[in-house]
């Protein structure tokens, strides 16, 4: 047994039908990677990122031109997923795309142009209820506060946020997501708990440009992690430089390591040792494979050993304790059934399927 994790009280934000702080889950978010012009990749990309468990999307709007596609993208949807607007450099393009029926616009104030602009960017939002997210980025802070902090800071950021978030209720509309990313692990973390302190608004976390999966995702779960089990964060994305897909797929991994959220099958494996007498690598990639799809929400066990398996992994659902040549299933840590070692991974998968009649999953 543990403590759960006692989440901070933020105000709620309206995404398209999906609530983002308040009392409803951390949402998990990705971006598309086809060319926005191609709307037929787009919309399949971002169907397949729903079917993921993807629960907000982004998509880029590089140019005025773009607003077009958006606008086919949105219709094409219709609702399935929130559509969030990204958008850069040209304030003018969020005024467009504000019409087009995305659900929320994400706009960098560090790049955008400065106030005036802002302020036209949240007239045209408030005109049709849509939520905008500050999206402050280590990569583009404001000249003077890099000035004043001597470079890129924690400080600096939570400065900027703060800085927007006034500017916003000064306008009258802090129907706002903010963020303070950076590709900095320690820094990042150190900023999001500092603007927690200040802010009841949704927090979008996020390790800015945390690279390929083998990196990106330690990055990524270290520091979103650390933050969701400080109770901090209301949404977020793991930014990789990878197919989006793996992105949901990292992101539910978080949630389901910190005991936040569950979608799918958990698999826990023992790490293997000179006791162990089969190719446990090779038959929990097996499980993990045949089972990538499923998804019942129940802990799979894979373990080398039948003496101490069951017992190390009695939390789980169902599982293997593999022996010489054999082993058995068991449930609950109970051993059930005793199999030849080339009939462990149907004997399992045949105890999944009746797991799954007994919980009405089909």
């Amino acid at each position: 047994m543990y403590t759960p994790i006692k989440r901070k009280k933020t105000r709620e934000v309206k995404i398209g039908k999906i609530g983002v702080g308040g009392n409803n889950p951390i949402r998990i978010q990705s971006m598309t990677t086809t060319k926005t012009e191609d709307v037929e990749s787009t919309v399949n990309q971002i169907i397949q990122l729903y079917e993921a468990g993807c629960e907000i999307v982004r998509v880029a709007v590089p140019s005025r031109n773009h607003v077009q596609y958006v606008k086919e993208i949105v219709k094409r949807i219709n609702g399935l997923i929130p559509i969030v607007a990204d958008v850069h450099f040209d304030y003018k393009i969020a005024i467009m795309v504000a019409d087009v029926g995305v659900d929320k616009i994400r706009i960098n104030p560090g790049n955008i142009g400065g106030f005036q602009k802002v302020r036209e960017v949240i007239s045209a939002c408030k005109a049709n209820n849509i939520p905008i997210r500050i999206g402050v980025n280590s990569g583009s802070l404001e000249r003077d506060l890099i000035d004043k902090y001597n470079g890129v800071t924690a400080d600096a950021l939570v400065e900027s946020a703060l800085r927007w978030l006034d500017f916003f209720d000064k306008e009258g509309y802090l129907n706002v997501v903010v963020s303070v990313k950076s590709a900095i692990v320690p820094q990042m973390i150190e900023a999001y708990r500092k603007l927690s302190e200040k802010t009841d608004v949704p927090l979008h976390l996020g390790v800015t440009e945390a690279g390929t999966p083998k990196s990106g995702i330690i990055k990524s779960a270290i520091g979103i992690g650390s933050l969701l089990y400080d109770g901090i964060g209301d949404t977020f994305r793991v930014s990789l430089t990878a197919d989006p897909l793996e992105e949901v797929r990292v992101a539910w991994e978080i949630l389901k390591a910190l005991g936040i959220r569950s979608r799918g099958i958990d698999i826990i494996a023992c790490p293997t040792c000179g006791r162990t007498k089969i190719d446990l690598i090779s038959l929990a990639e097996k499980v993990e494979k045949a089972l990538e799809n499923e998804k019942i929400p129940i802990k799979v066990a894979v373990m080398g050993c039948e003496v101490n398996g069951p017992g190390e992994a009695s939390m789980a659902d169902v599982g293997i304790a593999a022996g010489k040549g054999q082993g058995v299933i068991f449930r609950k840590g109970v051993p059930i059934k005793r199999l030849k070692e080339e009939e462990l991974l149907n004997g399992l998968l045949e105890e999944i399927e009746k797991i799954k009649e007994e919980m009405g999953y089909k």
